[in-house]
């Protein structure tokens, strides 16, 4: 299962390190292992995330039966 978490703007790259740090500590906290990240030219952030076992459906993702 893979998740994505967008970063507000940072336009400092200390900031930016910072919010990232927190949000893979958060995302690992969940059960996440981050596989990428992207900055963008707006100074905004796109973390990939992958978690193993499906068992537990990420918040906010519909699931078809």
């Amino acid at each position: 299962m893979y998740k994505t978490v967008e970063i507000g703007y940072h336009p400092k790259a200390s900031d930016m390190a910072a919010a990232i740090e927190r949000a893979a500590n958060e995302l690992a906290a969940q059960g996440y292992r981050v596989v990428s990240f992207s900055v963008t030219g707006s100074a905004k952030a796109i973390i990939l995330a992958e978690r193993e076992s499906d068992d537990v459906p990420a918040e906010g993702v519909e699931h078809e039966q």
